[in-house]
């Protein structure tokens, strides 16, 4: 199936968990991860079935001020 991560299409297998989008782009904590521009907590990642069309975003803090 096709999704986006972080508006670059990827190609998964169907079924693909939110965990395994994660772990295509090589992520590295810290970082909060939506689908469809709903927060997934991290508990829920490896759970969390992605559907064909989702749109993932992976975004890391920033600090500083």
């Amino acid at each position: 199936m096709k999704i986006l991560i972080n508006d670059t299409p990827h190609a998964l297998p169907e079924q693909a968990t939110l965990a395994q989008a994660i772990a295509l782009i090589d992520a590295t904590p810290p970082y909060a991860a939506a689908v469809n521009q709903q927060f997934v907590p991290r508990s829920q990642h490896e759970a969390h079935v992605l559907q064909p069309g989702d749109r993932v975003e992976v975004i890391r803090p920033v600090t500083g001020g």
